[in-house]
């Protein structure tokens, strides 16, 4: 008798749903923890609640973006590079990205999921993000003060929420399905470090206040792990009944 093992000739094609043995992780496919999730909607909640009643959170971003419109980085020849820091949070970037990682595995592995979380990730991020937008209306520190309008669509920062969110499901699938460990660490360097260098680039163009920035990483965290979390119940078994294969 025989197990239910695949065995394959040395040298023959991988059959499309087999990782290959020696595409081991070399890093954390980052799904986030229970207590950082808890940590980030906290952080949402009570800086929120903050700014709203106008609170201290709100006076440090006033001092803060004082001290940033002094270094007139806008009018300055720095202006161009840490412009394109930024776009390490910008979507069009990041779809460029996923869009040659998932038409790469769609054609090497036979799948469309990674393509399905992409789609949820960025139908979340857009209702999510938007909804806090226009729910809170707050200026830009390009006007003369943080207020609340019907207008305003500064808070949270999207463009952090999306650098953690939409690096992270990069990660995630370079991860999952073995891609070459230079890939899996360029992509967890990604997903660390771009949204950390998007929020410090936005503030110092005065493009965001600070607490924008930090709402739109706890923003982005919790939809990631949202993701995760339909992932495991939807997703990935959706996407393996279409493929006629059992459901994990």
């Amino acid at each position: 008798m025989t197990s239910g093992a695949v065995r394959r000739r040395p040298g023959g094609p991988l059959p499309p749903d087999d990782v290959p043995a020696s595409a081991e992780p070399v890093v954390a496919a980052g799904r986030p923890s229970w207590w950082a999730l808890a940590v980030a909607l906290l952080v949402t909640v009570a800086v929120t609640a903050d700014l709203l009643s106008r609170g201290i959170l709100e006076r440090m971003d006033l001092r803060v973006s004082e001290v940033v419109s002094a270094w007139d980085l806008k009018d300055s020849a720095a202006y161009w590079p840490v412009w394109a820091v930024t776009q390490l949070g910008g979507r069009g970037f990041i779809l460029i990205v996923l869009a040659v990682l998932v038409g790469y595995l769609a054609w090497w592995r036979r799948t469309v999921l990674p393509l399905v979380r992409v789609l949820v990730a960025l139908a979340l991020l857009t209702v999510v993000v938007y909804g806090f937008k226009y729910g809170t209306g707050r200026t830009a520190p390009a006007y003369p003060g943080s207020f609340f309008y019907r207008d305003g669509a500064s808070y949270p920062s999207g463009h952090v929420a999306n650098a953690v969110l939409m690096w992270g499901v990069a990660r995630w699938q370079a991860v999952e399905f073995g891609l070459a460990p230079r890939v899996q660490r360029t992509l967890w360097w990604l997903a660390v470090s771009a949204p950390v260098a998007t929020g410090i680039a936005m503030v110092s163009l005065d493009f965001h206040w600070v607490t924008d920035a930090v709402v739109g990483a706890a923003v982005g965290l919790v939809l990631l792990g949202v993701v995760h979390a339909l992932d495991g119940v939807v997703l990935s078994r959706w996407v393996g009944a279409r493929a006629g294969r059992p459901s994990a």
